[in-house]
Protein backbone atom coordinates (compact mmCIF):
# COMPACT_ATOMS: atom_id res chain seq x y z
CA UNK A 1 0.00 0.00 0.00
CA UNK A 2 1.47 3.35 -0.99
CA UNK A 3 1.62 6.27 1.42
CA UNK A 4 -0.62 9.12 0.30
CA UNK A 5 0.18 12.74 1.14
CA UNK A 6 -2.87 14.77 2.11
CA UNK A 7 -1.10 18.09 2.67
CA UNK A 8 -3.33 19.81 0.10
CA UNK A 9 -6.45 18.82 2.06
CA UNK A 10 -5.04 20.04 5.36
CA UNK A 11 -3.93 23.34 3.81
CA UNK A 12 -7.37 23.86 2.30
CA UNK A 13 -9.07 23.12 5.64
CA UNK A 14 -6.80 25.65 7.36
CA UNK A 15 -7.26 28.27 4.59
CA UNK A 16 -3.48 28.42 4.22
CA UNK A 17 -1.46 28.61 1.03
CA UNK A 18 1.67 26.64 0.29
CA UNK A 19 3.53 29.96 0.30
CA UNK A 20 2.37 30.73 3.85
CA UNK A 21 3.34 27.23 5.00
CA UNK A 22 6.74 27.62 3.36
CA UNK A 23 7.38 30.90 5.18
CA UNK A 24 6.20 29.58 8.55
CA UNK A 25 8.06 26.27 8.37
CA UNK A 26 11.23 27.60 6.76
CA UNK A 27 11.22 25.20 3.81
CA UNK A 28 11.48 26.11 0.16
CA UNK A 29 8.39 26.11 -2.01
CA UNK A 30 10.11 23.52 -4.23
CA UNK A 31 10.56 21.05 -1.36
CA UNK A 32 7.01 21.52 -0.10
CA UNK A 33 5.66 21.14 -3.63
CA UNK A 34 7.50 17.83 -4.03
CA UNK A 35 5.97 16.65 -0.77
CA UNK A 36 2.49 17.94 -1.63
CA UNK A 37 2.41 16.17 -4.99
CA UNK A 38 3.48 12.88 -3.42
CA UNK A 39 6.77 12.76 -5.31
CA UNK A 40 8.91 12.84 -2.16
CA UNK A 41 10.68 9.58 -1.38
CA UNK A 42 11.27 10.47 2.27
CA UNK A 43 10.57 13.14 4.87
CA UNK A 44 12.61 14.02 7.94
CA UNK A 45 10.83 13.76 11.25
CA UNK A 46 11.93 17.31 12.06
CA UNK A 47 10.26 18.53 8.86
CA UNK A 48 7.08 16.61 9.59
CA UNK A 49 7.08 17.97 13.14
CA UNK A 50 7.49 21.56 11.91
CA UNK A 51 4.65 21.17 9.39
CA UNK A 52 2.38 19.66 12.05
CA UNK A 53 3.24 22.44 14.50
CA UNK A 54 2.36 25.16 11.99
CA UNK A 55 -0.81 23.41 10.79
CA UNK A 56 -1.82 22.32 14.32
CA UNK A 57 -2.35 18.74 13.19
CA UNK A 58 -1.05 15.20 13.66
CA UNK A 59 1.20 13.32 11.17
CA UNK A 60 -1.76 11.03 10.40
CA UNK A 61 -3.69 14.07 9.14
CA UNK A 62 -1.04 14.60 6.46
CA UNK A 63 0.01 11.03 5.66
CA UNK A 64 -2.10 7.91 5.27
CA UNK A 65 -2.04 4.57 3.50
CA UNK A 66 -3.90 4.43 0.21
CA UNK A 67 -6.37 1.55 0.15
CA UNK A 68 -6.23 0.98 -3.61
Amino acid sequence: MPVRVRLDDVLRNRNMSLTELSENVGLTMANLSILKTGKARAIRFSTLEAICRVLDCQPGDILDLAQD
